[in-house]
């Protein structure tokens, strides 16, 4: 049936009502006085080239000509994430997507099998529309659904064979959750007993060394291969890195020229990745350890203010980012929110909130370096005034 003007809800020019909330929030975060992070890719395109500016003479001489094809800041970017993650080589790409695909790909021509074992929350699962399959001929098959990494038992007892276990650590739409060093371990030997090798999503792999206890290339050198992400924590314009084996990285090159990311100059992406490593790589450990005390806060605040049941998990954050569950539809929840940062200048959930089922939702709380100051007395305070902010009667 066709959409006649009398059938739409909105009229034909004005926003919908979630444009309009997304349009207020954007507005909020960016007059807001605190908020628990302030994400780079936040910021104003004047603010973001100013920041380009000041800090990439530090990390590179820009007297040097630009990058052309992957060569110069490019490659000097590649041999430094490479080294940090204790791997012989790295490649750039334009997206972590394209990088997992090239990996994948490239190990199925190696291990005779276009099987991918991974969890049923995994990236390339939810975020990708089938990527795997669709673009690179490639056979997901699920391991787990649970909201964990899968186990050693699982992995042993899997009901058919697979050539790459792919591991997303920490995995995001678990809550950020990762296993106990014993448990990853252990993962990665059950699955080297099956002769599979092991990939590692490591999209966030750089705020884990903190829950690990292990230093980052201790942590990737347990996988075979290993992409992470340049934008994610580090605050980089874009971008992402597959580090491994020299001979699997030069293949993927080839194969990244073929998925069209062999992309002619990158050298501001490059060096706002540089700056990350410089700036926002070391304060990581930071930001995970303050995390816990948002967190511990968070969970004090809400069984303050009384709400009947309320969440944080997991309820010691496993790196910076952890999710909040509260008893209410995700609508009143974001407009609420909103609303707190538009009256007081303080959001103190600034990320969308989204439906967990009937009167249930959940956020994402990020911690970086603005949340380092609140205290928490500051998110017990908040808290209390955005439970006061609800409506009565909404859970």
């Amino acid at each position: 049936m066709s959409d006649t003007p009398e059938q739409s809800e909105e009229p034909s020019g004005e926003l919908s009502a979630q444009e309009r909330l997304r349009e207020r929030r954007t507005t909020a975060f960016a007059q807001a006085r605190r908020v628990l992070s302030r994400g780079g890719f936040r910021g104003t395109i004047r603010e973001r080239l100013a920041l380009l500016q000041e800090a990439a003479p530090e990390v590179y001489d820009l007297d040097e000509p630009a990058d052309i094809y992957g060569n110069r800041v490019v490659a000097a970017l590649e041999e430094r994430v490479a080294a940090l993650l204790g791997m012989e080589a790295g490649a750039f790409f334009p997206t972590g997507t394209m990088a997992q695909q090239v990996a994948l790909r490239c190990w199925a021509g190696r291990t005779g099998s276009p099987t991918v074992a991974l969890h049923a929350l995994a990236h390339p699962e939810v975020h990708e529309r089938d990527a795997l399959s669709q673009v690179s001929g490639l056979r997901p098959v699920r391991v787990t659904g649970e909201p964990r990494l899968p186990t050693a038992d699982e992995i042993r007892g899997f009901e058919e064979p697979f050539g790459t276990l792919m591991l997303e650590l920490p995995l995001r739409d678990a809550g950020f959750v990762l296993p106990s060093w014993r448990e990853l371990t252990e993962v990665v030997e059950a699955a080297r007993e099956r002769d599979a090798v092991v990939h590692f999503d490591g999209a966030r792999l750089w705020e884990t060394t903190v829950h690990f206890g292990r230093p980052l290339e201790e942590i990737a050198g347990l996988a075979d291969s290993v992409y992470v992400s340049l934008y994610k924590s580090l605050g980089g314009f874009g971008g992402a890195v597959l580090a491994g084996p020299r001979t699997l990285v030069e293949e993927a090159k080839t194969w990244r020229h073929r998925y069209g990311g062999m992309v002619f100059q990158q050298f501001p992406t490059a060096l706002s990745a540089l700056v990350g490593l410089e700036r926002e790589l070391p304060r990581l450990p930071e930001y995970v350890r303050h995390a816990r005390v948002v967190a511990a806060a968070l969970r004090d605040g809400f069984a303050a203010a009384g709400v009947p049941w309320a969440r944080v998990h997991p309820a010691e954050p496993h790196t910076h980012e952890f999710q909040v569950w509260l008893p209410f539809d995700a609508d009143v929840l974001a407009e609420t929110a909103v609303r707190q940062a538009e009256e007081t200048g303080t959001f103190l959930f600034a990320v969308p909130w989204n439906s967990g089922g009937p009167g249930l939702a959940c956020t994402e709380v990020s911690v970086r370096s603005a949340g380092l100051e609140w205290t928490a007395d500051d998110v017990r305070a908040a808290v209390a005034d955005f439970v006061a902010r609800l409506p009565e009667g909404a859970s």
